[in-house]
């Protein structure tokens, strides 16, 4: 093939190889990424705290149903927050480089064993999570005609979540599916 460019066969080689480091070393350029999902989790950090700050100063007032939606949405920002960490940590060690933390006593058990296939799932079921929570919110909210959701709005937070639920049945299914086929290494 290098012979058809009309390239001697060592510098044609050599052209590969500095293309093929380059290649690989563009990897780096999704650390920035990474990094700013970072900030993201510590935007999270402070929304959750204001969030306890504004709900907790008059924390004797709250009805039951007030306390539910303060501990829905903290449980929603919790798991915005545990997806990205998901993210980042699964991604950088798939795409970038591995995290060199030896066997830190606080290292998470699945830090290393997540594949993009296990990544796609984690981060559907976080959505689907996050978004039931904030449908179960409007839902609370019905009861009260000052808050209560518009019905429309209300019928697309209803479409949304079976979309997002359908995808995530979907991306499972289409990696069950890969993983037996034979011509993957896979048995079927």
């Amino acid at each position: 093939m290098h012979a058809e460019v009309g390239l001697p066969a060592e510098t044609a080689r050599n052209l590969e190889t500095r293309f093929e480091r380059l290649l690989f070393g563009a990897r780096w350029l999704l650390a920035p990424l990474y990094a700013a999902m970072v900030l993201a989790v510590v935007a999270i950090l402070v929304a959750f705290a204001r969030e306890i700050i504004d709900e907790f100063s008059h924390l004797w007032a709250l009805t039951g149903e007030q306390a539910i939606l303060l501990s829905l949405s903290l449980i929603d920002l919790s798991l915005a927050g545990n997806l990205l960490l998901v993210v980042i940590f699964a991604g950088y060690e798939s795409f970038v480089s591995q995290l060199h933390i030896g066997e830190h006593e606080d290292r998470p058990g699945w830090l290393g064993t997540i594949d993009f296939a296990d990544l796609k799932l984690k981060v559907i079921a976080s959505i689907v999570a996050i978004s039931a929570i904030t449908l179960l919110r409007s839902f609370l909210l019905l009861g009260d005609p000052a808050s209560a959701p518009d019905p429309v709005r209300l019928l697309w937070m209803v479409v949304i979540q079976l979309t997002f639920v359908v995808s995530g049945v979907l991306l499972a299914l289409m990696d069950w599916i890969s993983t037996r086929n034979p011509r993957r290494g896979m048995t079927p």
